[in-house]
């Protein structure tokens, strides 16, 4: 597996290398914005992304290696403010870890994203499509419609919505969304969660659509 590191502190970015390495990843570095672009490949199965970089904000680019590529991205930055973060999230990245952060922590973060980037696929005995109050899910062609017209949702926020769908009129512990979304039982993805969940409601315009069940987990409205 190969990770496109973007740090331009170079003592983090060969500490970084030479865990990765450690731990069996491939890598490719980039001290800035351009030098990412240019290094984004086929290849890449995860970009690790500072957002303070020397010639671009962290975010814009995030947007723009989300314009070229599906690959899956974590923001990793000292910004430790929830809006920093919510700005990351909806500008297409999957995860986020804030500096300092623990590598094994990263490594974790790393296989849980691209674990559920290759394992999120619609049962052939799901109900491919599903209508609710206005809000089409099409689980099979991964879109959301609400009103005929489509919702440009990431694939983190896609995979949520398929989650609870494919659950109609249950409540959905937040465990099991946590387990079937990033393929981990780790409870450190609650609050990326809860983040993901309020970008839906968001896009969606329906802040209704999705059910918080305090102290249990959410369920799809009308389901």
């Amino acid at each position: 597996m190969t990770v496109l590191i973007v740090e331009d502190d170079d003592r983090l970015m060969d500490a970084l290398r030479a865990f990765l390495h450690k731990a069996g990843y491939g890598t490719v570095s980039a001290a800035d914005a351009a030098q990412a672009l240019e290094a984004l490949g086929s290849d890449t199965e995860v970009v690790l992304l500072d957002l303070g970089l020397p010639d671009m904000d962290g975010i814009e680019l995030c947007r723009l290696i989300r314009q070229r590529s599906g690959v899956p991205i974590i923001i990793a930055t000292a910004r430790s403010h929830v809006q920093e973060r919510i700005r990351g999230l909806r500008a297409g990245a999957d995860d986020f870890v804030v500096k300092p952060y623990n590598v094994l922590e990263l490594v974790a973060r790393i296989e849980a994203v691209t674990r559920r980037s290759r394992a999120m696929v619609v049962e052939p005995s799901a109900e491919q499509v599903i209508d609710v109050s206005g809000v089409r899910i099409d689980l099979s062609g991964r879109l959301v419609l609400v009103d005929g017209a489509a919702v440009e949702l990431t694939r983190t926020e896609f995979d949520i919505v398929a989650v609870l769908a494919r659950y109609p009129g249950v409540v959905v512990p937040r465990e099991r969304i946590i387990r079937e979304v990033w393929q981990t039982d780790w409870h450190a993805f609650s609050r990326s969660l809860e983040v993901h969940i309020g970008s839906i409601r968001r896009k969606v315009g329906r802040g209704d659509l999705i059910e918080t069940v305090r102290g249990v987990g959410y369920r799809l409205a009308g389901g």
